[in-house]
């Protein structure tokens, strides 16, 4: 992954060496995302800038971007992995084009010469770009179906125009930011720049799961059940596969729940079957939390399972304290659990960069997916379960999608998240909810679909472990310790006067996280608060998973 940032001009825009000056300078807030190179395209004439932050995955001896077309035509500068982009150069373009830079992202002009406004549609991968046709003057943008990647569009006071993979280097300038919603495209002409009010984004991603008309398929019987699973399996080993596109050291993160283990466990069978480069023979994972942690007790024993080349590392709760600030910072959120999960991802990624890893697989949305989280229990009708994880994945990029993205960004590391392959979610987002929950055990499916004793992918206690929230398996005193601190951070009178201004912070550590964000940003951004299911019954307010009384130590 990389950083992008584009800013087109208009009539009132004056001085173009200022400008770009000031655009090499709003690019550099954001190399922490791509610190391997940097790059520029500049039309004077058309009043263009667009920048790139280079973080070189695969190929990264080349593919430098923007991408500028063999005829000087197009320009392209994108964040994200095109995973298809070899069967769309053979099947879809019929070998008509060659790729000439090497970079798994080239495809994207190639289609868009083809099939214009429909390129996105056809794009297996993560991803977040701006695409220029510098002689017609127009502009293609577009992010990946589930937000995976990040990307912000906002207006100066004269109605200049930027986007950006990150809200920092839009906030020094535009006066108005609004987040480039996922699974949506946008066309426009730089001679007519749209306003807020004139936008209109086209939405390529209309997924069967989102269909009021068609809800879940029921199951049966145990044949069913069976079929069903497989399928589970057989997917995601996929999703994973496609996901080992890489030139350079990659790992998997650990941290001993199921989801992240899963991933390292099919990892590692893929790689033992067929090394994926020559960095690849020995599988490393990682894991952090507080000294004797149940996470890290856990994943230890899923890395001795599978032979992996483990490494955890610890943190102290005044660490995790004194991060926050920069946290919330790379963040650009101040949304509770999302600043709570983040800190421990966020101070791993560092750890993880240091010893030369550039890529990382996790286990991100796999509770959204299967309805993991424990108030999930609560759910009073299948339908009301089903329409949650349908919620909680339409949601992903405001929460899950932005923590693993901007905690690991933060120091250069991509992180890809195999749960959220489009592929699996077309074959499990459907499923019935008494396969995804039963037995009183949340993601029944999943574990049910990894149960193969005769060849087990998993110890048959990590498999069956029940959810543990990230920022609950650190070690509980994380949040405790949090939640105390932040008391002594916001005084009883103060908390009392913010909380009359904004009902949603309900608490001294909300409150905390919000005066930090009000000082390093001036520009409201359109926040979401990740909260349970409140109007279910016996559900908490409090995101952590201890909270639900299901919990095996509740709290």
């Amino acid at each position: 992954m990389c950083g992008i940032i584009a800013y087109f001009g208009n009539e009132k825009t004056e001085n173009m060496n200022e400008k770009r000056e000031l655009f090499l300078k709003l690019s550099k807030l954001i190399r922490h995302r791509g610190p391997d190179w940097n790059g520029i395209y500049e039309d004077y004439k058309n009043k263009v800038f667009i920048g790139h932050e280079r973080l070189s995955i695969v190929s990264p001896e080349s593919g430098s971007q923007p991408i500028i077309s063999d005829d000087n035509l197009q320009v392209l500068s994108v964040n994200g992995e095109i995973y298809n982009y070899k069967e769309l150069y053979n099947n879809t373009l019929l070998n008509k084009y060659t790729c000439s830079s090497k970079s798994d992202c080239e495809v994207i002009m190639h289609l868009y010469r083809e099939f214009g406004k429909d390129t996105a549609k056809m794009l297996d991968g993560i991803y977040g770009f701006v695409l220029y046709n510098q002689v017609s003057g127009e502009v293609y943008i577009a992010r990946d179906p589930i937000g995976i990647i990040p990307l912000y569009i906002g207006w100066n006071s004269t109605g200049e125009l930027m986007v950006a993979s990150e809200c920092k280097s839009l906030v020094e300038v535009c006066n108005r930011i609004i987040v480039f919603p996922p699974g949506h495209s946008l066309t426009f002409n730089v001679k007519s720049l749209p306003t807020e009010e004139t936008i209109s984004f086209n939405k390529f991603y209309n997924p069967l799961f989102r269909d009021t008309e068609k809800t879940f398929e029921r199951i049966e019987n145990d044949e069913d059940i069976e079929a069903t699973t497989k399928k589970i399996r057989e997917s995601l080993e996929v999703a994973v596969e496609k996901r080992l596109m890489a030139d350079v050291p990659f790992g998997v993160l650990l941290s001993g729940g199921l989801d992240s283990s899963l991933i390292a466990s099919i990892t590692s069978r893929l790689i033992k079957e067929k090394p994926i480069n020559s960095w690849s023979n020995n599988l490393h994972s990682f894991s952090i939390g507080l000294k004797g942690a149940p996470d890290l007790i856990a994943a230890k024993k899923v890395a001795d399972f599978l032979g992996t080349v483990h490494h955890e590392f610890h943190f102290t709760v005044t660490e995790g304290i004194d991060a926050i600030r920069d946290l919330i910072w790379h963040l650009e959120t101040y949304d509770v659990t999302t600043i709570r999960a983040s800190t421990p991802m966020y101070l791993l990624s560092r750890k993880v960069k240091s010893l030369g890893i550039k890529m990382v697989l996790s286990g991100e949305g796999a509770d959204e997916v299967f309805g993991g989280y424990l108030y999930f229990h609560q759910a009073p009708t299948d339908e009301e379960f089903h329409k949650e994880c349908i919620s909680r994945v339409d949601n992903l990029h405001h929460f899950d999608c932005l923590r693993a993205n901007k905690s690991t960004m933060a120091w250069g590391v991509e992180a890809r998240v195999p749960f959220l392959d489009q592929s699996f979610l077309n074959t499990v987002m459907t499923i019935d909810p008494k396969v995804k929950m039963r037995d009183s055990r949340e993601k029944w499916g999943l574990r049910k679909a990894f149960d193969t004793p005769e060849n087990p992918y998993l110890p048959e206690d990590i498999l069956w472990r029940q959810k543990e929230q990230f920022s609950d398996g650190v070690g509980y005193s994380w949040i405790d310790s949090l939640k105390s601190y932040a008391e002594s951070m916001v005084s009883d009178i103060e908390f009392q006067a913010r909380k009359s201004e904004d009902s949603h912070l309900r608490t001294h550590e909300a409150v905390w996280y919000k005066n930090i964000y009000d000082e390093l940003f001036k520009t409201e951004l359109p926040i979401k608060r990740w909260i349970p299911r409140t109007d279910w019954n016996g559900v908490g307010y409090d995101p952590s998973g201890r909270a639900q009384q299901i919990h095996e130590n509740s709290c």
